[in-house]
């Protein structure tokens, strides 16, 4: 199993930090794993919301079916689900308020009979390089 954190501290508060990160509809515009939605994208988030999307990493896309597993607004989003090949994935999210503004957590897993060994050590590099990039995303969408 792969566990990668990202950390990211902004002078934004952490209300309007998790405000844009927390919506699905925002995903492609930060979260570089992001590649469509398939299907409709709930109006509203909480525990045990389902959304489908296709993600990418390494070039291999994976359709994940996403369940909400953690919702507390306005601080943490987890989500989990599993693809093709029957890996797993869980996404989570956590603003907290700083003295300087805010700090905003991001972090994935995966885990997977194929997700062994040598590539499984690839994603790994390429997930933490995926999660640095959806952060400099996201500070650039933030402003």
């Amino acid at each position: 199993m792969g566990q990668l954190t990202a950390t990211r501290d902004f002078s934004a508060s952490a209300e309007d930090v998790w405000t844009l990160a927390s919506d699905p509809n925002n995903f492609e515009k930060w979260l570089t794993l992001h590649q469509k939605w398939k299907g409709d994208i709930p109006a509203e988030l909480a525990v045990g919301t389902q959304m489908t999307e296709v993600i990418s990493m390494m070039g291999m896309p994976n359709t994940i079916t996403w369940t909400v597993d953690e919702y507390d607004a306005p601080s943490t989003l987890a989500i989990s689900g599993t693809g093709m090949a029957g890996v797993q994935v869980a996404i989570s999210l956590a603003a907290t308020p700083t003295d300087s503004g805010s700090r905003f957590d991001l972090s994935c897993s995966f885990e997977g009979q194929m997700i062994v060994g040598a590539l499984g050590k690839a994603i790994e590099k390429q997930g933490a390089a995926e999660l640095e990039s959806s952060l400099d995303n996201f500070a650039a969408l933030l402003g």
